[in-house]
């Protein structure tokens, strides 16, 4: 069977140009769709795109389904009528090379607020509300809750923290109003998102998507489904995610997020995870699944204490997976099985038919590795670096005198700089698709860093400017797709995912 090679783009929405302070699903979406096509990418990836706190980061969010209104689009808004350019006029002025969340956050509520003031339910709203009411009414429920109570939820009137049914009723009646915001909040996002959505697939671009493995302790989930997760009676948490040491993290990583409870979960086939994958694939092509370890094996860490206390705890396996292909068939995943994992790991995640990922940045650290090119399957998905990762020229930078022998001893050299060889090692070897941060692709250094994992401050910022795409960039790139056969033009393609 022919390879589907092919190759994109990792920028996150957030990091997309615009006036009002955040990435939008508007028309800055669109352009960089367009500049995508006529680079001859095929795949944009993007991390989580749930509600997000003051910190930005995408992966501990308020709900595993929502979207989060940030990404509406505020000239989509003008557009529609439900906006004026009066309304724009008042907006102030925003940072346009970083997120300041808590800043692009006032703006986009304000926004809302006005639209929806400005707004008559539509046949299409109405049964976006019917078609979603199944998380959608306790996401509206849990921010209106929220909004009049604060949080965490385990603060609220017991009543309402304990979800009785009587409360529940009287706050679908007195507060009608908010919870119909909410709605129109998540019905703006996902028009809007859809809008993008269909773009990429005129241009025949496939768009990858971000499942966090875990749930916030103070969640829309963790309220809705407190039985689902390893909760004490108050709604507590009795352990919750992390990592232990390691090279990378002396001190090991407390994440925070709540623990499942994979025995309940399993008694009903998985239907929480079933339900939620079955959400993501109305929204993406391909779906990569964070922490895939975890589904293994997950590091538990007693409240309070540090990461080095905790203790590996079993996870749902296989059965899991099963469950999935069962009651949604083909669903194309991609699994985050990066950092040192176990043979058992990499056998899951063969058996279960999820292509993993390699990371170039981790090839010249010591001996021989999986990172290697030359050890590439197929069915993989070939990285320069990710989010959690400094750029390539960063890397760079901090590497040592025996590392970057390494590197120009297989590579050849760098003569057009680190960025292009990594880009074009990358490109060139057998895995199926190769993926690049926009961050390398621009050649920038660590001050254009997504993420340092375990720490919040200056994380999830970045963004980049409309005038850096230029003519030459695309040319660039579109040069480096069609000399490694990953244009679509001279790949032979499936519809969706991987060969196998």
């Amino acid at each position: 069977m022919p390879v589907n090679r092919r190759s994109g783009i990792l920028l996150h929405p957030s990091s997309l140009p615009g006036r009002f302070g955040v990435g939008e699903f508007g028309p800055a979406a669109i352009e960089w769709l367009d500049f995508l096509a006529a680079a001859e990418q095929s795949v944009w990836q993007m991390l989580p795109l749930n509600p997000v706190g003051a910190d930005g980061c995408p992966y501990q969010a308020s709900s595993t389904l929502a979207g989060s209104p940030l990404y509406v689009s505020v000239e989509r808004l003008r557009d529609e009528g439900l906006l004026t350019a009066a309304d724009l006029a008042d907006v102030p002025a925003l940072p346009p090379d970083t997120v300041d969340y808590p800043a692009a956050g006032a703006v986009k509520a304000d926004l809302l607020a006005r639209a929806y003031a400005a707004f008559t339910p539509t046949a299409d709203s109405e049964a976006f509300a019917r078609e979603q009411a199944w998380w959608l009414d306790d996401y509206a429920r849990y921010m209106t809750l929220r909004e009049r109570h604060g949080g965490p939820w385990t603060s609220w009137p017991a009543p309402l923290a304990r979800r009785d049914p009587d409360a529940l009723a009287r706050l679908d009646d007195t507060e009608r109003d908010r919870l119909d915001y909410y709605r129109f909040e998540q019905y703006l996002f996902a028009a809007h998102f859809t809008a993008v959505r269909d773009h990429a697939r005129r241009l025949g671009i496939e768009l990858i998507g971000d499942v966090a493995m875990f749930a916030g302790t103070d969640s829309c989930e963790t309220w809705a489904a407190p039985e689902l997760f390893q909760l004490d009676a108050a709604g507590r948490p009795t352990a919750v995610a992390g990592f232990p040491p390691d090279e990378f993290s002396a001190d090991g990583q407390v994440w925070g997020n709540a623990l499942y409870r994979w025995e309940l979960m399993a008694q009903d086939q998985y239907a929480w995870w079933v339900d939620r994958i079955r959400r993501m694939t109305q929204l993406y092509d391909m779906i990569r699944l964070d922490h895939f370890r975890g589904f293994l094996r997950y590091w538990a860490v007693p409240v309070g204490r540090p990461a080095s206390a905790g203790g590996w705890r079993d996870g749902p396996g296989p059965s899991l997976f099963q469950a999935i292909r069962k009651e949604l068939g083909e669903v194309v995943m991609l699994a985050e099985d990066l950092g040192p994992a176990s043979a058992e790991v990499q056998q899951l995640r063969i058996d279960a038919g999820i292509p993993g990922m390699r990371l170039l940045q981790f090839a010249f650290a010591g001996d021989e590795n999986q990172h290697l090119p030359h050890h590439y399957p197929t069915d993989c998905v070939a990285y320069t670096g990710t989010h959690d990762n400094d750029t390539t020229l960063g890397w760079w930078e901090e590497s040592s005198a025996d590392q970057r022998l390494r590197v120009e001893r297989y590579l050849g050299g760098v003569p057009d700089g680190i960025c292009r060889s990594m880009a074009r090692a990358v490109f060139a070897s057998v895995a199926e698709l190769a993926v690049l941060p926009l961050q390398d692709v621009l050649e920038l250094g660590p001050a254009a860093r997504m993420n340092v994992p375990g720490q919040a401050e200056g994380s999830w910022r970045w963004r980049f400017r409309a005038e850096a795409l230029t003519p030459g960039l695309e040319f660039r790139l579109r040069r480096l797709t069609e000399t490694y056969g990953r244009d679509r033009r001279a790949s032979t393609r499936r519809a969706r995912g991987f060969t196998g």
